[in-house]
Order: C-alpha cells, then sequence, then structure tokens
C-alpha cells in the first residue's frame, strides 16, 4: 500500500482522507493500514470512515462501528434508498453502474460536508484486472480506473492505495488478524459479469501461471493514467 501511495502521490500534507468502509475484507484491510500507516507517515494526514446503508437486509451498522471503535477513527454512515431505486423501480437488468454512481454521489456529498480532500477506496489489482477486461470485452476500449483521479466538479481526488495488493493479501490479512466481515449483502454478488471476468482469470491462470503480472505490466506500461 505504501509503494502505490509514494509512486502516485496519494498523499499530501494535511490531507483530510473518507476511507470507505463497506464492511467486506478489502475495506476494513485498507482502514487498518491506514491507520498503521498515519503512525509513523512523514506526512500528516487525517482519515475518516464514511459508508452508506443502500438498505440491503444484511447491512450491519454494528459491525462497522466496532471496526471504527477499534481504530479509534469516527464513522459517518448515510442511509440509502439505492435498492428501492435499482431493484424495485429501476429493475436494472445490470444494476451495478447505477447503484455505483448513486453511492459516488452520496459518498462525494459526505467528504465535502466532513471537510475531505481525498477519498479513499479499497478496489485492490483484481478490480483492476477485472475493470480492464471489462472494458475491453464490452465496451471495445482498452482502460481501467486509475490510481489517482481528480474530480473537478467537487475538488475531491479519488486515491485507491491498494492497487498493488490482491484480494488473496486482503483476505490473508483478515484471517491472520482475526477480523470480522460482513456478510454479502447485495443481491448481485456472485453473478454478475465481474464476476465472470475473476472466473476467467482464475482458469487461466492455471495454463498461464503469469497472467496477472502479465495483465498487470501491460496497464501499466500502455495507459497514461498508470505511467510513473
Amino acid at each position: 500500500m505504501r509503494k502505490a501511495i509514494e509512486e502516485y502521490n496519494m498523499i499530501e500534507e494535511n490531507d483530510k482522507i473518507a476511507v470507505c468502509l463497506s464492511g467486506g475484507k478489502d475495506s476494513i484491510t485498507l482502514l487498518y493500514a491506514f491507520k498503521a500507516l498515519q503512525r509513523f507517515y512523514p506526512k500528516h494526514f487525517d482519515i475518516i470512515a464514511v459508508s452508506i446503508n443502500p438498505g440491503f437486509k444484511f447491512f450491519d451498522c454494528d459491525l462497522l462501528q466496532s471496526v471504527c471503535d477499534d481504530v479509534e477513527v469516527p464513522l459517518f454512515i448515510e442511509n440509502s434508498h439505492a435498492q428501492e431505486i435499482v431493484f424495485d423501480i429501476r429493475k436494472e437488468k445490470n444494476p451495478c453502474s447505477l447503484c455505483a454512481n448513486l453511492r459516488r454521489g452520496i459518498i462525494n456529498s459526505i467528504a465535502i460536508r466532513e471537510g475531505c480532500n481525498k477519498i479513499a477506496l479499497g478496489h485492490n489489482e483484481d478490480d483492476v484486472l477485472e475493470t480492464f477486461l471489462l472494458n475491453l470485452f464490452y465496451t471495445g476500449s482498452i482502460r481501467t480506473f486509475s490510481p489517482v483521479t481528480y474530480m473537478d466538479r467537487s475538488g475531491i481526488t479519488l486515491i485507491r492505495p491498494l492497487v498493488y495488493a490482491s484480494e488473496k493479501d486482503t483476505r490473508r490479512f483478515i484471517r491472520k488478524n482475526n477480523l470480522t466481515v460482513m456478510p454479502k449483502a447485495c443481491p448481485m454478488d456472485g453473478t454478475s459479469k465481474r464476476e465472470d471476468m475473476k472466473q476467467m482469470i482464475f482458469k487461466l491462470s492455471k495454463s498461464i501461471p503469469m497472467i496477472r503480472a502479465n495483465l498487470f505490466g501491460a496497464i501499466k506500461r500502455n495507459l497514461d493514467d498508470w505511467k510513473i
């Protein structure tokens, strides 16, 4: 995480960073890692945790509060009607994009309200590769999200400090530290196009062991947002 932060200059002096906390392994790992980094990093920065309650059945506010109490970070939870809008009103066949846009707007509002200039997302290396393949196969474009993205409208910068960490790394961190994560709440978990990309990479890696490293290397060499 520190390697990614320093290579892409994700943290500057006196930043106030809103860490998105969904309750999954990636976001919990990110919050704990930020708290640990804060103790010795040469640049001073503050962190808060922000979370969106989309109305899903298994969303556990108490778990999120327990995590934040453990690392002594203030938590801000906002209720949302995302589930109702996406699944009941719009009846989206591919709901992930709309749901993400709704959550992004709420998170930006919280960050601005609380005086944050940056938002940290828990996207990991697997997310980078899966997004790359989704864009390639379904939109015909060679791109993925950037480690750092400045949003002109809000004046907020998005940072993704876990882009060099794999899903296996965050799973190992949770298990090693005996931490509890929230059960998967979204009805689309395990059935989305992203899950198809995850399974594709897994199957290909059996016959091409270097496929993850090769894909990631291609992204860093050829996408302008990733060049250092």
